[in-house]
């Protein structure tokens, strides 16, 4: 390590195989607290690598605990968080209503690290008991069209940099790899990111990995399309910049999106847009961001189509009883 760090410091990077290496050797706990700590500033200190990202993504998909949904072609929809914005449970509310329309949906997520609700703070909220038990997630799968992944249960290779992060208390590329490290490996997701740097950083690594993508990015900061602003997105064929009014709506205030100042805030909130009773601004949200995710599924269909079913999914009840029937069977 001591040689890699010298490097590092002289602004050097690592290719993808040795990226790789190195993440294998801190799972094995080959490195000491103070090498990883030391690892880890460098990549606060300048930006992350495509072929860096890959290396330590590749490290941990060989290293998670796999899960075989290979018969359904899944779409995950996430955020990077790190926006500062603490917005109610946007992505995971679009996954249901991406499932309630008929798409099948496996979300990966935890617990908050930079607002009050993750997501799996609000499933937690909901009743939801984790598993990684193949065959409740299958029946999941088949009764509701959404299956939910606890990252903790998938991923513990990272166990052994857990206490360095909670140390250090800052923000690492190991927030950076979340969104790319699904076990089922999705054939399909939607990420946000807080800044246009990483919407291009995701991208290219992206169009490595051979997943189909959208990226999107709201301009005044958020993690996902939050019509408060003009906002891009990402995909593999176009990179287009939106106006909220170019697709019907009208321009969203930051308060609105709030996700209060406790768990039971932002659940109820997210209960609300999945029950049509929402604030149109916060059901707005929802349907734009499962929007773009049906257009990542199915790329030939206009994003007016797109914005159709996800509102429908939401404003027939569907997406309702998606939640009350994947609560039933995961509680």
């Amino acid at each position: 390590m001591k040689n890699i760090l010298y490097r590092l410091f002289e602004h050097q990077y690592l290719g993808k195989e040795e990226a790789k290496s190195i993440l294998q050797r801190i799972a094995e706990g080959r490195y000491n607290d103070c090498q990883i700590s030391s690892l880890i500033t460098v990549f606060l200190m300048r930006n992350i690598s495509v072929e860096e990202l890959t290396g330590f993504r590749e490290a941990l998909l060989e290293m998670r605990v796999p899960v075989d949904l290979s018969d359904y072609k899944v779409i995950d929809i996430v955020g990077t968080g790190g926006d500062g914005k603490n917005t109610f449970n946007i992505s995971t509310a679009a996954c249901f209503a991406v499932a309630g329309a008929g798409y099948p949906v496996v979300k990966h997520g935890n617990y908050g690290a930079t607002s009050v609700s993750g997501a799996s703070n609000v499933m937690e909220q909901h009743g939801v008991v984790f598993t990684k038990d193949i065959y409740k997630l299958k029946e999941s799968m088949e009764k509701c069209n959404m299956a939910y992944l606890h990252a903790p249960l998938f991923n513990p290779a990272l166990k052994a940099v857990a206490p360095v992060r909670k140390s250090l208390a800052v923000r690492t590329f190991f927030n950076m790899l979340g969104p790319l490290v699904n076990p089922v490996i999705p054939a399909y997701q939607l990420l946000g990111v807080y800044n246009l740097p990483l919407l291009r950083l995701y991208s290219y690594t992206y169009q490595e990995s051979g997943t189909r993508f959208g990226v999107v990015h709201s301009l005044d900061g958020y993690d996902e399309i939050s019509l408060t602003s003009d906002f891009k997105v990402s995909m593999p064929e176009m990179e287009k910049l939106y106006t909220p009014e170019m697709l019907g709506f009208r321009r969203v205030k930051e308060d609105e999106l709030f996700g209060g100042d406790t768990v039971e805030d932002a659940a109820e909130i997210f209960d609300a847009v999945l029950n049509n009773t929402a604030m149109e601004a916060q059901k707005n949200c929802v349907i734009v961001n499962a929007a773009f995710a049906i257009q990542v599924i199915c790329p030939e269909k206009r994003i007016e189509e797109c914005i159709a079913e996800a509102r429908e999914s939401i404003e027939s009840g569907k997406a309702m009883d998606t939640l009350k029937t994947f609560i039933s069977i995961n509680s």
